[in-house]
């Protein structure tokens, strides 16, 4: 039996994914062989020497020690895409916030008091005009799962102009943008022209602080800036006086914080973009599944810490190894098997930058001491076995 700690509440989806006859699934559970979480912050939990994976019901992992996990030989995993059409529909609600001063006459609307409502609305609506977005030009940065959505639905349902930019742009991402979608050759030609202009990039190290002042002085003068990726892209003194200069006439954001919070010219929400219950259930059958698939069969699928190892369930014996990717580690444990007699009929090693992945599968497991004798070479992290 594989034990699953959850550390957030979860939909009941992962049940499909988790059978009763295989799993154990609890909040409490103390030695644990995977966890399932949302947004329970990992940062300060022991990490038991149980523990084989992590998966995130979501995008970002930024709750989870990331290096700790690795060096432990702890996979990672989360759900890119699941909750990929519930955010850019909220994107889409963020353009016409940022057009139309919905926000602004609703607002308004509510203090108006009286029988001759109506004469006031008529006499009133004028300060709230604000302009449509067909024939308007979309600047996308970043073109994954919620760019493309985005990208998609403005140019074929809204008659928008639409330009993107993603160096990184997967194959997959690539295939499924509309014709009407304009590639540009680089982030300055999406700047110059984009009336509003919304990014999806993850937050790292190399983003963090994205959106400053260079680039929001390369933008339209006038363009309205959304960000449902992360608040932390975005440099919050740049971004103020960019708005009280005029350049930028609006920013809206999902995340909202004391630097820009009750700022004029900006809209926050709370967080919405993934509070769907459709999105909640694809994060967490997501998330559900890559976990079992890895403790049942080695398999790796969206991890972001290991190279991706997509595998079938074994057919006869597997060996998996999560060692660190340095010179002569196939040679050295490879011959491990070897040494016993063993034929090795095949043999995948993928690597991600400092850690790599070797499957080797044979028709026989070696024996225990053959397997420890892999486990103490240095180098080595962790050691896991299967039988078809």
């Amino acid at each position: 039996m594989f034990k699953i700690q959850t550390l957030n509440a979860i939909s009941d989806i992962i049940h499909s994914e988790l059978s009763a006859d295989l799993y154990t699934v609890a909040k409490e559970e103390p030695t644990p062989d995977g966890i399932l979480v949302r947004s329970a912050n990992m940062h300060e939990m022991p990490l038991g020497d149980n523990l084989l994976a992590i998966a995130r019901a979501g995008a970002g992992v930024n709750n989870i020690p990331i290096d700790a996990c690795s060096k432990a030989g702890i996979v990672v995993f989360n759900t890119p895409g699941a909750n990929a059409n519930a955010v850019a529909e909220l994107v889409m609600a963020g353009m016409l916030l940022a057009s139309r001063n919905i926000i602004g006459g609703i607002e308004w609307a509510k203090e108006l008091q009286g029988p001759d409502v109506s004469k006031q609305v008529e006499k009133g609506k004028s300060q709230f005009v604000g302009p449509e977005l067909r024939g308007k030009t979309l600047g996308v940065i970043g073109l994954g799962a919620i760019g493309a959505i985005v990208a998609n639905a403005a140019a074929r349902g809204l008659g928008m102009k639409v330009i993107g930019f993603d160096p990184f742009i997967s194959v997959d991402s690539a295939w499924s943008l509309s014709s009407q979608v304009q590639r540009a050759a680089n982030q300055d030609e999406v700047l110059a022209q984009a009336d509003y202009l919304t990014v999806h990039i993850p937050l790292n190290d190399q983003t963090r602080g994205f959106i400053q002042e260079e680039f929001l002085a390369k933008m339209k003068p006038g363009a309205r800036l959304l960000n449902f990726s992360r608040g932390e892209l975005v440099d919050a003194s740049a971004l103020k006086q960019a708005l009280a200069d005029g350049r930028l006439a609006c920013y809206v954001t999902d995340f909202p914080n004391e630097d820009v919070l009750g700022t004029e010219g900006v809209i926050c929400i709370p967080h919405l973009g993934a509070s769907t219950p459709e999105s909640e259930e694809n994060c967490a059958r997501m998330a559900a599944a890559q976990l079992r698939d890895y403790l049942e069969w080695g398999s790796i699928h969206n991890s972001v810490n290991l190279p991706e190892l997509p595998l079938s369930a074994p057919t006869a014996a597997r060996i998996l190894v999560i060692h660190e990717n340095i010179p002569n580690m196939l040679s050295t444990i490879s011959a491990c098997v070897s040494r016993e007699g063993i034929n090795i009929d095949t043999m995948v090693n993928k690597s991600r930058k400092a850690l790599a992945v070797t499957v080797m599968e044979m028709a026989d497991l070696p024996s225990e001491a053959a397997v420890n004798a892999i486990a103490a070479l240095d180098g080595v992290i962790r050691v896991r076995t299967f039988m078809g």
